[in-house]
């Protein structure tokens, strides 16, 4: 397998409910017809990149059963290469996702068989960039960084859902991609962006909602709007970023450029309803 772009994460069947609001413990609501479509962190990213144009592969692992079959066809029909796309004993993993009318989630996720990917998976041949997401074990994401490394291959991580890293794997980051909850998990609370660097990365993307994104390097932060969109479903907007954003780094955009273009990506993404159906194409992007 040799691609351009690696994506090492998750591949899960979203099950999307609309609600008027979201239940509090021990409340019941009703909400509208659920829809089924194909997702999660490492399938969505390595999506985005594809319809960017990408030489993208997915590392990944799904169940022998329907959810899974939904997750290669599409895949595959995104122009993703799936031949590192393992089949588990256990079931594929599912997304619960509310949607309540002003466009925010919440998100429930069940992994399944993306918990069954091991570090002895792992096998970058041939990428360029590898991007990781942490919906599969942290054992195999530390594992990836590692060879990364050793390999010379630039690594992007978002740090999705928040997890605790070894201060080696931040360290072997060229870079860490976060939303404002995500550093402040990484910061005690704070929301001073430069100090991401104090942990390892050598450069930082923070993702900022509406108002855009923030590129922390050395030489500073520089701040990145997002075009004013009215948005409807904000579901799998991050990792269309970071497909975005993996995109531009493997084409050898500087990260403030490639920021640019991952804003625009996301901006057009959540005016649709859903993850990969609604990623935008290279030309829809002119």
């Amino acid at each position: 397998m040799t691609s351009q772009v690696l994506v090492i994460g998750s591949a899960n069947a979203d099950l999307v409910v609309p609600v008027d609001r979201r239940p509090g413990g021990g409340e019941t609501v009703l909400g509208g017809d659920t829809v089924l479509s194909p997702g999660g962190k490492g399938a969505n990213t390595a999506v985005a990149a594809a319809r960017l144009g990408a030489d993208v592969a997915l590392l990944g692992a799904v169940g022998d059963d329907p959810y899974g079959e939904l997750l290669k066809r599409s895949l595959a029909e995104s122009g993703v290469n799936t031949s590192s796309l393992r089949t588990s004993e256990r079931p594929t993993g599912i997304a619960y996702i509310t949607v309540t009318p002003d466009g925010e989630n919440s998100i429930l996720v069940s992994p399944g068989a993306n918990s069954s990917l091991r570090p002895e998976d792992v096998d970058l041949d041939g990428a360029e960039v590898v991007v990781l997401s942490l919906e599969i074990p942290l054992e195999t994401v530390e594992h990836a960084v590692a060879q990364a490394v050793e390999h010379q291959v630039k690594t992007l991580l978002n740090l999705s859902p928040a997890a605790e890293l070894s201060a080696k794997t931040l360290q072997g980051l060229d870079v860490l991609l976060v939303n404002e909850h995500e550093a402040a998990f990484l910061l005690g609370g704070e929301a001073d962006f430069p100090k991401l660097l104090d942990l390892g990365p050598k450069a930082a993307v923070v993702t900022l909602g509406a108002k855009g994104a923030a590129v922390v390097t050395a030489d500073g932060v520089t701040e990145v709007p997002s075009p004013k969109v009215e948005a409807v479903d904000t579901t799998g907007a991050g990792d269309a970023f970071a497909g975005a954003l993996a995109t531009s780094l493997a084409k050898g955009d500087e990260l403030a450029d490639a920021a640019r273009k991952a804003v625009k990506v996301a901006a057009i993404t959540v005016t649709r309803q859903g993850a990969q159906p609604s990623y935008p194409t290279a030309s829809e992007l002119e």
